[in-house]
């Protein structure tokens, strides 16, 4: 590897980091986000608001970006903006994310654009969300309309952004909209959102012959929390639902060109918990979510990701965390899990940490801090690139692990 002279990753890789557009656009009002961040019984902690203003500087924040080494950069449209209302799209939002793909074409930037990254329109949303009768066509519908106007701009379109985790958080957990805990709509809505993201390749592929499209997966390396058979059964039964169902579902000839990976920590389950999820083991490292650090698990998961035959690219992973050191480990320590997937023979092509900015992290608020760019929201938005961004260039524009340490310039 790296010690014998060889780079770690392809000439060709990726490299990049993520956002979302309710995390950092601000003032999207018209989805179901904004109205659980203000509802009299909401689990979020504070309003999204104005986000950090990303709406207004897009241009800059993706010149920054380059700056830092990127050749690759995923963000998301916001579904609400587009269609405010059933069926009436937006020239205005249109013309609006027009100019943004094309601010990000011309700053050397390779688009990963998300059409459903958490939020429903607000009207969506009271029909039944997901579980609404027509949702699935709707769905098509409003990505066929996008990749129409913008495909020619979206050489990557990214489908639905972590569907078992929007179907975890929002309908077993209750912490995300729709605020359910209902064990028998979780199952539900799992098989629904598979079928909406074939329906949404089916309108890339049709609209936009160009652009590839792929699913965002988030695959957490579970572990039963003691060794006895009530535990190690519900690990398998989480597996199958949180996992299985959507690896398994890629087999179709509507499932996509590409698959991205989310990978962040190792859980432990355990059925006598009402959450099912337990804490981790004494001693673990933790970040400022409270979620166990494991790069290891990075390896695992593009290894069992791998099994769908589809190119692989991850699309976040990163850790929540005010200490920049710790980000820096976090992100020696799995870039060098990424290279031995890769050595291994995984066909991965991409890398895009989580996140670009520090943001609103949905209902965590802004406190935790997932950025490789500080962003002051009291002082007119300042971005500060930290020591972890310049540390990601330095692999970027090398493609060497070893590059990680070195103290040159970028």
């Amino acid at each position: 590897m790296s010690s014998s002279g060889q780079a770690d990753f392809p000439p060709d890789f990726l490299w990049g980091a993520a956002t979302a557009a309710h995390q950092v656009e601000g003032g999207n009002v018209n989805n179901d986000w904004w109205d659980f961040e203000h509802g009299p019984a909401t689990a979020a902690n504070e309003s999204s608001g104005d986000g950090i203003d990303h709406f207004h500087r897009y241009a800059e924040d993706f010149a920054l970006l380059k700056s830092l080494g990127h050749n690759a950069h995923r963000l998301s449209l916001e579904w609400s903006r587009i269609e405010p209302a059933p069926g009436e799209f937006s020239r205005t939002a249109l013309h609006h994310y027009r100019r943004v793909l094309v601010a990000l074409a011309d700053a050397g930037l390779t688009g990963f654009v998300t059409l459903h990254h958490f939020t429903l329109p607000r009207w969506f949303a009271a029909r039944g969300g997901w579980l609404g009768p027509d949702a699935v066509a709707l769905f098509g519908r409003y990505c066929r309309r996008v990749t129409t106007e913008l495909g020619d701009l979206m050489p990557f379109v990214c489908t639905i952004n972590e569907p078992q985790m929007l179907a975890l958080h929002g309908y077993l957990e209750g912490y995300h909209p729709p605020a359910l805990t209902n064990p028998i709509l979780w199952k539900r809505v799992g098989p629904v959102l598979l079928d909406a993201h074939r329906a949404a390749v089916d309108a890339v592929h049709q609209a936009s012959p160009g652009s590839q499209a792929g699913l965002a997966v988030q695959l957490p390396l579970l572990a039963p929390a003691r060794e006895d058979e009530a535990c190690r059964s519900l690990c398998r039964e989480l597996e199958a639902e949180i996992i299985d169902l959507y690896l398994d579902g890629l087999t179709r000839a509507d499932r996509g060109d590409w698959l991205g990976i989310q990978y962040y920590r190792k859980q432990w389950v355990d059925p006598a918990l009402p959450t099912l999820f337990a804490a981790p083991p004494a001693g673990s490292e933790l970040t400022q979510m409270g979620w166990a650090v494991h790069p290891e698990g990075l390896t695992r998961m593009l290894h069992r990701a791998a099994r769908t035959g589809l190119p692989l690219y991850v699309t976040e992973n990163g850790i929540a965390t005010e200490d920049d050191t710790e980000r820096i480990s976090y992100l020696n320590r799995h870039l060098a899990a990424l290279a031995t997937a890769i050595a291994d023979g995984v066909d991965v092509r991409g890398y895009l940490h989580w996140s670009a900015f520090d943001n609103f992290e949905w209902a965590e608020g802004y406190r935790p801090k997932f950025g490789l760019i500080a962003v002051d929201r009291q002082r007119d938005f300042a971005r500060t690139p930290k020591p972890s961004a310049h540390v990601l260039a330095r692999v970027a524009t090398t493609g060497r692990l070893d590059a990680a340490t070195s103290q040159a310039a970028i």
